[in-house]
């Protein structure tokens, strides 16, 4: 794991590369000094990132998933968390379609909300569909994001990241979402 140093001093910063990427890839222009103190407002999650644990309780299992209906509460669906090919993934179940995510999707999400400070709209969308710009859709599949493209791991069904993952995250406790019909948005808490 690469960790960053401090531009104008040659020390290493105590948060990986990844997450310093992350806030600045969030569309923020962040300081070096804010870039830190928004990191050390919760250096206890970073230090279990930096050790490949998750910051999100990432505990459910096939036998025991969340239970989520979309944000318009139109559709049900469940999640749990399995390991593929050594990544810890998402599993996805509508219906009998079953769709992967990458796990760590959820602390990145977070962290590029946290960045953003206001709400930010959902904008889910099928992967043959291009995604509105400024959406967590397109968050979910630009090459901006930390992953560097897809969260969706499921050629053909990589898509509907601004629809499922949401409100898994509202689940959590990780933010605060909108339930309306349609053009729904959500914030970091």
């Amino acid at each position: 794991m690469r960790f960053p140093r401090h531009p104008r001093r040659n020390r290493r910063l105590a948060y990986p590369v990844a997450i310093v990427e992350g806030y600045c890839r969030a569309g923020a222009n962040l300081g070096y000094r804010l870039l830190v103190e928004l990191l050390e407002q919760s250096s206890a999650n970073y230090s279990n990132y930096s050790r490949g644990k998750p910051m999100a309780a990432l505990d459910r299992t096939k036998e025991n998933p969340w239970a989520l209906t979309t944000p318009p509460g139109t559709s049900e669906y469940t999640i749990h968390v399995d390991t593929k090919d050594g990544v810890q993934v998402l599993v996805c179940t509508v219906g009998k379609t079953v769709l992967l995510y990458d796990a760590r999707c959820i602390d990145d999400l977070h962290a590029m909300l946290k960045a953003a400070g206001d709400w930010v709209e959902l904008g889910g969308a099928d992967e043959q569909k291009l995604a509105k710009d400024g959406t967590v859709e397109a968050w979910g599949r630009s090459t901006d994001n930390p992953v560097g493209g897809w969260y969706g791991l499921k050629k053909g069904l990589r898509g509907r990241f601004g629809v499922y993952v949401p409100p898994l995250m509202e689940a959590l406790g990780l933010c605060e979402l909108e339930h309306n019909p349609k053009n729904n948005h959500m914030r970091a808490k």
